[in-house]
């Protein structure tokens, strides 16, 4: 019995050491160490030798069994190792190679100018509010010194979700909602930057969804100068330091009085040309002195305290900043317009 467990030993492990596969490894194992295999039969065999041979026999079969697994457990090691080696020689990376450049992304021209106007305003002390894009009748409109028979309703088409909700066709209820949350207690100075929704025709000039920065001012002994003040240092730091600026009368029920700014025109220095339409000048927003009937629903003392607000529309701003002809650029997502302002 001994010799034959001598043989079966040397016999597994020089099959051991010609195997070249993961399969061949397990069919040894299940060959020489199985249920079935010969080392295991001897094992139960042994219930037929004496009581003294019986453990030295017992030890043998252990310690051939240990070398086996040992040299089994070291091929298939070995097999893995060797198999890591080849995937990686297969891998290699040639440094060699030229690399494959990575496209990068850069800034909206429209993202431009609103973080662009951001930085100035909050520079002037005014701080960001966001309010939601679905609106209520009344925050939109009513608040705002626009009741439901309000003939200057007709000036936005709006898009109704219900009688009571809307799409906001302006920022301007966030006047309403700030002041509202304040419950008179100012002095109150936010812009509100945000998209806006119109039923309006698409064209290289229209669009139904946009962007607008809302501005609004409230405090004790705020005047139309300070509006004139604030809009003037906007212009200069927005299109350069000889810009003029200058106001005209208008009408927003929502402002009283109510102004429409212009700015000499940045092309023609004011001569005249086709971009200002030969005027010299050219229209960028409108603004006022808020209507005490604001200040009033909104929970402030128009007896005590005023303030001005002014509404701009960045997509305007960057189509004159950088000579954009049509507004629908903006949303088409080209990337052969998007690259154009990878310098800027």
């Amino acid at each position: 019995m001994q010799e034959r467990l001598q043989t079966l030993k040397e016999e597994a492990l020089s099959q051991i050491e010609k195997a070249s596969s993961m399969k061949e490894v397990q069919d040894i194992r299940v060959a020489y160490l199985g249920k079935k295999g010969p080392i295991t039969e001897i094992s139960k065999g042994m219930g037929k030798l004496s009581a003294e041979e019986r453990p030295k026999m017992g030890q043998l079969v252990n310690e051939i069994r240990t070398a086996i697994s040992d040299q089994l457990e070291a091929k298939v090691n070995g097999l893995e190792k060797a198999a890591v080696e080849e995937r990686l020689k297969k891998e290699t990376i040639d440094i060699s190679l030229p690399g494959r450049p990575i496209k990068r992304g850069n800034h909206h021209p429209l993202t431009r100018v609103i973080e662009e106007i951001e930085d100035l305003f909050l520079g002037m002390g005014f701080s960001i509010a966001e309010g939601p894009e679905v609106e209520t009748d009344y925050y939109n409109f009513e608040a705002l010194n626009l009741p439901k028979d309000h003939p200057a309703r007709d000036m936005q088409d709006s898009f109704y979700i219900t009688e009571e909700t809307l799409l906001r066709t302006h920022t301007s209820p966030m006047q309403a909602r700030t002041m509202e949350k304040l419950n008179g207690e100012g002095p109150v100075k936010i812009i509100v930057p945000g998209k806006v929704y119109r039923r309006d025709t698409d064209d290289a000039t229209h669009s139904h969804q946009f962007m607008q920065i809302e501005g609004l001012m409230v405090g004790e002994n705020v005047r139309m100068s300070d509006l004139k003040g604030v809009l003037q240092s906007f212009a200069k730091k927005m299109f350069g330091d000889e810009r003029e600026i200058r106001l005209r009368p208008s009408f927003f029920p929502f402002t009283e009085p109510s102004v429409e700014m212009d700015i000499s025109c940045f092309i023609c220095s004011g001569n005249g040309c086709s971009v200002c339409k030969g005027t010299g000048w050219i229209e960028i927003l409108g603004g006022g002195m808020v209507h005490p009937n604001v200040l009033r629903m909104s929970g402030f003392d128009p007896e005590k305290v005023t303030g001005f607000a002014f509404g701009m529309g960045p997509e305007r701003i960057a189509m004159l900043k950088y000579g954009i002809d049509d507004i629908r650029h903006f949303y088409t997502n080209d990337s052969r317009f998007i690259k154009q302002f990878n310098t800027l």
